[in-house]
């Protein structure tokens, strides 16, 4: 599932800003946008919420005093146009410290230090579009690219990285280890190789040593080649 991020200021402009950066990365969504904390807290209470954007000078309760109330807060980053509370909001354990006018890049960078902080595991590799195609969310440098499942060709292991090859020559180069998508990826998918996991259903040509997809030769490995030939026997 995507981020889900609570949005508390007493600005309606302010809101709307950091909505607006919210929906430029496709990994977060709004579930909720408050004036201020009481019905922040209404909503915590009520659903899930994985990051909070919280402004500090707010009417009845300051972000800072709501904060110390929350049992088991979520993920905070604080949005504010003051300097003062910066010593006392890191005390908090808070992601980081926001000062208003906020950009769209300092907003990424606070969270992409909260996405790093996310388990692989925990991380979204599967989801479901409008037409119900699943896809991929998988960060290249500062960019999410949306990767349909059933575009990818196979997916190379670079050590920490690896490289998901898909249909009209697109590759996306992302950190994470092959192994996470052997294990979360449909039975159309098949580990060949501890370098490669190939799209089953993109299999052009194959020998007992390799596999072909889109004229590229992928190697068998040794250790896989039993369970790789026992699957392409079905074939004959």
């Amino acid at each position: 599932m995507k981020v889900k991020c609570l949005v508390v200021d007493d600005e309606p402009l302010a809101r709307e800003l950091i909505e607006n950066h919210i929906s430029k990365i496709p990994a977060l969504e709004v579930v909720g946008s408050c004036d201020n904390a009481l019905k922040a807290f209404e909503v915590i209470s009520s659903q899930k919420v994985d990051l909070l954007f919280l402004d500090i000078k707010m009417p009845n309760i300051t972000g800072i005093d709501f904060l110390k109330t929350i049992k088991n807060p979520p993920k905070t980053i604080f949005t504010t146009a003051y300097r003062d509370y910066a010593l006392e909001s890191y005390d908090l354990e808070v992601l980081d410290y926001l000062l208003k006018p906020i950009t769209f890049e300092r907003f990424f960078k606070a969270v992409d230090r909260f996405l790093r902080s996310i388990k692989e595991s925990d991380i979204p590799i599967t989801q479901e579009s409008e037409n119900t195609e699943e896809f991929l969310l998988l960060k290249s440098g500062s960019k999410y690219h949306k990767v349909f499942i059933g575009d990818i060709l196979f997916i190379e292991s670079l050590k920490d990285y690896v490289k998901v090859h898909t249909v009209n020559d697109k590759r996306v180069v992302t950190k994470y280890k092959i192994s996470d998508f052997e294990e979360k990826l449909n039975s159309d998918f098949l580990r060949v190789h501890r370098s490669y996991i190939i799209n089953t259903t993109k299999i052009s040509a194959f020998t007992i040593n390799d596999i072909e997809i889109n004229s590229k030769e992928i190697p068998i490995g040794a250790s896989y080649k039993e369970k790789v030939i026992s699957f392409l026997n079905q074939w004959k």
